[in-house]
């Protein structure tokens, strides 16, 4: 499976797997859905919400990990 990075946008992240989306809900980021959220990167996601990227790549990574793939 592919690794996340805080550079990734939001739409990419979630098209590797929607499993994702209920970890970004979780972070705060209710506006996964919207269109302008996909073309904006998981840095500048976490930024604007007042958080730092660096948590939330590693439980995406570490879901994504757990598929096995």
């Amino acid at each position: 499976m592919q690794r996340v990075t805080k550079d990734m946008l939001i739409g990419d992240i979630i098209r590797l797997d929607e499993g994702v989306v209920p970890i970004l809900m979780r972070a705060g980021m209710h506006c996964v859905g919207c269109p302008s959220a996909q073309g904006e990167s998981l840095g500048e996601a976490a930024e604007v919400h007042g958080m730092e990227s660096e948590g939330l790549v590693e439980e995406i990574n570490l879901y994504l990990d757990s598929l096995g793939a």
